[in-house]
């Protein structure tokens, strides 16, 4: 965990969904053609695929729209091909930043970026400059039910999660990234409400930075989340 901003990035993402709902669904559907891309159109067989369709749902995607997207992945209907990419860089006060992101023109978006960096006091890197130091783990956010923090530290040791942390009544439940899917399933099936879920990089030397540092870091981050192409931007501040 990035200590106490890893539960403001989660109430501050909560807030802005509604607020840019198209977006939200527009970055849901390019994952589940990307999954479906890489792996086919059945979520029974493809494990990617069903993460990006229950996070899709948790973002009250439509059925059809969810549907549409699986079948733009499978190429029966009309075909979209966005290929993975991952930038890496550094904010304000030094802030380490990996953006992922799934694109169809590496050139422009790439120019992009570095234009997004550079105006929030950032500088875009190469690809290594940062990600040496996180490590990439599954990791799980659920409501606690009014359940003990013992009984789900309990039901999620024995899912198979490495660990777990809290804050409130929400929990963050760590796995290894190849267990994620079985460890989620587990929860949900033990009656968790999963607020959310993904591979995610953590840190292994988080920062401490102060208050006006965060707000400039913020900025960065939701200038980059922003970008239609960005799924997702990890960082090592906290504060």
């Amino acid at each position: 965990m990035a200590g106490h901003s890893q539960w403001k990035n989660i109430k501050h993402r909560k807030a802005a969904v509604d607020a840019k709902r198209g977006k939200v669904w527009s970055k849901c559907s390019r994952a589940i053609i990307v999954a479906a891309q890489n792996g086919g159109g059945d979520a029974h067989f493809n494990p990617g695929l069903r993460l990006a369709v229950d996070d899709a749902r948790a973002a009250n995607m439509p059925r059809d729209t969810i549907e549409k997207a699986i079948k733009k992945g499978t190429g029966e209907g009309v075909q979209e091909r966005f290929e993975e990419a991952r930038y890496e860089g550094y904010g304000p006060h030094g802030v380490a930043l990996i953006v992922e992101a799934l694109i169809t023109n590496a050139n422009k978006f790439a120019a992009d970026i570095r234009v997004l960096f550079d105006k929030n006091d950032g500088k875009l890197g190469v690809t290594g400059s940062v990600s040496f130091g996180f490590t990439q783990i599954g990791q799980i956010v659920l409501d606690s039910g009014g359940r003990t923090e013992d009984a789900v530290m309990e039901a999620a040791l024995e899912s198979g999660a490495l660990d777990v942390s809290s804050e409130e009544e929400i929990f963050c439940v760590v796995t290894k990234p190849s267990e994620l899917l079985a460890v989620r399933e587990s929860l949900a099936a033990k009656g968790f409400a999963i607020e959310e879920s993904g591979i995610v990089w953590r840190s292994q030397n988080p920062i401490t930075i102060d208050a006006e540092t965060a707000r400039r870091v913020e900025k960065l981050i939701d200038a980059l989340e922003d970008h239609d192409d960005v799924q997702k931007v990890h960082h090592n501040a906290q504060w």
